[in-house]
């Protein structure tokens, strides 16, 4: 559904919130089917959706399966798997003061469910928020990006085909419509994004008071100080830094690498980069594209006065930007002051330890943290005295294919955290309940209270 008006859109949540009230997308029975039924439509257009991904993207097939398809199959099969478990009451302890009672905690949906997704990962951004907002009962509205239309497109003809409008719809448009769909009530608001768009979302949100879940970037630093292999840490940096064209939140934003092995990490990085994408990058089946031409003049603009140890080529047409490391940028450059989100990799060196704590206090609270050390106590310090989404040791990225554990920003970088049984659990109001007996009462909580406290306090500790 493309341009809703802010009149259409009432109208889409009106009847969401009529279907919800008909408890028809909280039978857990519905839900896991509606699910199976997604896995197999989501199996039928795969072509398709690797050829609106390259459309949107230039993206290679392995990519677009291996951080897209693949992970929305996984996020469905664990909900198919476990939602019954998930979803049923949990029996949970009483407290002695309540003697007899039961107590337990009953999963309970939101209601109607606004998810805003982005460009870069534009599927598997969109659909695994979705699966959690559906399979923890949720009815839902998908505002997928305007910048990956043809993404857009194939998500709107998988959920039209599973799901009637009222439980789920997708609806396409530009900012108006973003803001529009702001304007509206929602019972929950899940943004993956910019921290600047974070923060308007998060205004909207605060008019209504509506809990929110926020995905956002960051300055992801990545240290090395030389004790691990060279050249494998080249690999997986590079493979990290330069997935989707660079194109990734939690992407390693800058290296601080200890000055004794800056110059060989610096040529094992060239060997790295020419051995994943040959010496005629541009020409390369593996290397994707930047989104827009918007995007495109920003990153040309972060390269203003830099000097480069590699790369800098690019084609305005193509939309082509190649892989590039920057060389010692100061401090208050727009390459280390803004989110790069690009083929750019600045690479700052430090002597000691204490070299690190002034950059790493001005870009703070990054999405994720990358440390190359076979150093015990070095590692424990960074993470113990660094606040950050999620953190890698000898390796980058690879914590967010994990589904058992929370993936989710801090401070500036988000709030919030999904994945797996978190996807759940996030669109979910854990409801605390407690049935008493009659058959017995401790007189002493009722008025005319005991004059004696001390009693009181002596009774309440047996208990």
């Amino acid at each position: 559904m493309k341009n809703s008006s802010p009149i259409q859109i009432e109208a889409i949540k009106e009847k969401q919130q009529v279907f919800f009230k008909e408890h028809k997308a909280q039978n857990v029975n519905i839900r896991i089917q509606s699910l199976k039924r997604l896995k197999l439509v989501l199996a039928q257009k795969e072509a398709a959706v690797f050829e609106a991904l390259y459309q949107d993207l230039k993206k290679p097939i392995f990519e677009s399966y291996t951080s897209e398809v693949l992970m929305v199959q996984k996020e469905l099969d664990l909900h198919i798997k476990n939602l019954k478990e998930w979803a049923a009451p949990k029996r949970v302890s009483g407290s002695l003061i309540n003697f007899p009672s039961q107590d337990y905690i009953l999963s309970e949906p939101y209601g109607a469910v606004l998810l805003i997704s982005p460009w870069n990962y534009p599927f598997q951004l969109a659909m695994i928020p979705f699966i959690g907002a559906i399979a923890a009962g949720n009815t839902a509205v998908i505002k997928p990006s305007e910048s990956a239309p043809h993404t857009a497109q194939i998500i709107e003809d998988i959920i039209h085909e599973v799901f009637p409008p009222e439980w789920a719809i997708v609806i396409q448009g530009d900012v108006s419509v973003g803001a529009a769909l702001l304007k509206t009530q929602w019972d929950y608001i899940f943004y993956t994004g910019s921290t600047a768009v974070g923060k308007i979302v998060a205004k909207a949100a605060a008019e209504f008071l509506t809990p929110t879940t926020l995905e956002l970037g960051g300055k992801s630093p990545c240290i090395v100080d030389g004790t691990t292999p060279i050249q494998k840490t080249a690999r997986r940096i590079i493979w990290g830094k330069f997935l989707n064209c660079g194109q990734t939140c939690i992407a390693p934003d800058y290296l601080l690498v200890q000055k004794e092995c800056k110059k060989a990490l610096v040529e094992a990085l060239i060997q790295e980069i020419e051995k994943a994408f040959g010496k005629d990058i541009k020409n390369s089946k593996d290397y994707g594209r930047i989104i827009h031409q918007k995007h495109f003049e920003k990153l040309v603009h972060d390269l203003d006065q830099q000097s480069l140890l590699y790369g800098g080529e690019k084609n305005k047409e193509d939309l082509y930007f190649g892989p590039t490391l920057v060389d010692e940028p100061v401090l208050d450059s727009s390459v280390l002051v803004d989110e790069i989100f690009g083929p750019i990799l600045p690479i700052l060196s430090y002597t000691s330890e204490k070299d690190l704590d002034p950059i790493l206090t001005q870009l703070k609270n990054p999405l994720a943290f990358y440390i190359f050390s076979t150093q015990r106590k070095f590692i424990h310090r960074l993470v113990k005295r660094y606040s950050f989404g999620g953190g890698v040791i000898n390796d980058s990225i690879i914590h967010f294919t994990n589904e058992k554990l929370p993936f989710g920003g801090i401070g500036n970088s988000g709030m919030g955290a999904y994945h797996g049984k978190y996807s759940f659990d996030v669109f979910t109001h854990a409801k605390p309940v407690v049935k008493r007996s009659f058959w017995f009462d401790l007189p002493q909580r009722y008025a005319p209270y005991p004059k004696s406290l001390n009693l009181l306090k002596l009774l309440l500790k047996k208990l």
